[in-house]
């Protein structure tokens, strides 16, 4: 019989927020959204971040243990972040932010961490806001040297970091570290406006990347792999609203190349790397068909791919 490639633990490392969407608190951020996500897939998801011992902080708690999902570090006695959400009329989102990001824990609960984790994920603004994005690239370097794979999502966020050329060179520490990196075509576009996001996606993958995949709203997704350029379309869905697709879409990634097992993602073929976009591609169109962050289960998910 082989092993369960759902055996082993994901740890995802980032910001947790509430979202407060029409003046109603919702759970969020973009790595706390991909560990639920993960944990929702049947995986064992380990999240490190940081929220306040408040309402809110409340709120993000009981949303990691009603998910399955094992928070590695307490609360603390800084506020819990928030994201103020304006949805336009196509259900797309902006934010406005009041942030606290450090991670003065991490390093004590790091090694016992790495050791039950086959993947790292991180990303967002956990990245590049300081003090904490050091702590982050810190733990990627670490990993990286255990043999850990590592997964990275910038979501760039223009107004926290204005500074493209600063956000570009921390984005690109991050890049250079990864096995897997997921952007929006919107990411790549503020960080490198002279050229195409297919150039972007290539030199990111000449970074290191076994594999660069770049998601486009409703035109579907591409990936640059050792296959070539490859793109998938976008699936048929009533919108309800944005919020989180972006992070279904990768924990659904991040699922199916576990699934792949150990082989290095600079080795798939064509119609794997296919099939890897059309599984995360198919978990955002659940995403996107309901309000919030609401990633699908896996039953949902394989019900939908059955479609």
């Amino acid at each position: 019989m082989s092993a369960d490639p759902r055996a082993g633990g994901v740890l995802v490392i980032g910001e947790a927020l509430v979202d407060v969407v029409d003046g109603t608190p919702h759970p969020g951020g973009s790595p706390l959204n991909v560990a639920v996500g993960l944990a929702r897939l049947g995986h064992a998801a380990s999240f490190v971040g940081r929220f306040g011992r408040d309402e809110f902080g409340d709120l993000i708690a009981r949303h990691l243990r009603d998910n399955g999902v094992r928070s590695l570090l307490p609360a603390d006695a800084q506020p819990t972040s928030v994201a103020l959400a304006t949805l336009a009329p196509d259900g797309s989102a902006t934010y406005q932010f009041e942030l606290v990001w450090e991670l003065p824990g991490l390093p004590q609960v790091l090694p016992a961490a790495l050791r039950d984790a086959r993947l790292l994920h991180t990303g967002s603004i956990a990245t590049v806001l300081h003090p904490g994005a050091a702590s982050a690239l810190a733990a990627v370097e670490r990993a990286r040297a255990e043999g850990v794979r590592v997964s990275f999502d910038p979501n760039c966020r223009p107004s926290i970091t204005p500074d493209a050329e600063r956000a570009r060179a921390a984005v690109e520490a991050f890049v250079a570290l990864s096995d897997l990196v997921k952007a929006s075509d919107e990411d790549l576009r503020w960080l490198y406006p002279d050229r195409s996001v297919e150039e972007s996606a290539q030199e990111w993958r000449r970074l290191g990347p076994g594999l660069v995949v770049v998601t486009r709203g409703s035109q579907g997704a591409f990936a640059a792999s050792a296959a070539g350029l490859i793109a998938v379309p976008a699936r048929p869905v009533a919108v309800a609203d944005t919020v989180g697709a972006g992070d279904s879409f990768m924990a659904a990634l991040i699922d199916g190349v576990l699934e792949l097992g150990e082989r290095g993602l600079g080795e798939l073929t064509a119609s794997e790397v296919e099939g890897l976009l059309a599984r995360a591609g198919a978990a955002a169109s659940l995403t996107v068909g309901r309000p919030g962050a609401d990633p699908p289960t896996r039953p949902e998910l394989d019900a939908a791919l059955s479609r």
